[in-house]
């Protein structure tokens, strides 16, 4: 296997074998971030294919500085954001700023899995921020621009976003309860 630097510039030039090992040495990886993008498992899969065919048309304009899985990670992210914008699937609610809190959510006993299905069933809206701001560490600031919202209409997305998975998470465990003791 050839070092990351000479593969990127294998793919600079368009070598078809380079580009095959790079898709297969950063796929799986980068699979995750498409899932938490996306609606469905297919979905992912799209934004994924799609999100390489970005990678390799824009390789070149990587100057080899900074992360080049940060690079690639974010052409992803937009890919993935730019499909919701293109099926005017994402629609934001200019709402009422809520207070941006912090909330205890008890994790204990689940699942990943069952944390993904839980923040991918969150209407688009709010699992886009929630994604952007907990899981990539985007200010609120980059969001509104990526989203073209307002910073406290991302705020506000979020702390719903959050009350969301508290609740769900709530349920889990309410259940969970219930069923233990009978």
């Amino acid at each position: 296997m050839v070092d990351l630097k000479t593969l990127i510039r294998q793919c600079k030039n368009q070598d078809r074998t380079a580009q095959e090992q790079l898709y297969r040495l950063y796929s799986a990886k980068l699979f995750g971030v498409c899932l938490k993008y996306s609606n469905s498992h297919q979905e992912a899969e799209d934004n994924l294919q799609d999100g390489f065919v970005t990678i390799f048309q824009k390789i070149s304009q990587y100057k080899d500085q900074g992360s080049f899985e940060g690079w690639m990670k974010r052409i992803l992210i937009n890919t993935a954001l730019q499909k919701h914008r293109q099926q005017k699937v994402y629609s934001i609610i200019n709402e009422d700023f809520l207070q941006e809190e912090e909330l205890e959510i008890e994790t204990e006993n689940i699942s990943v899995d069952f944390l993904l299905d839980c923040v991918q069933g969150l209407p688009d809206r709010y699992r886009l921020v929630f994604n952007l701001y907990v899981m990539d560490g985007y200010s609120h600031k980059e969001i509104s621009d990526l989203l073209n919202i307002s910073i406290g209409t991302s705020k506000s997305n979020l702390s719903r976003a959050r009350m969301a998975l508290k609740e769900k998470i709530s349920n889990f465990h309410n259940n969970e309860n219930s069923a233990q003791s009978l």
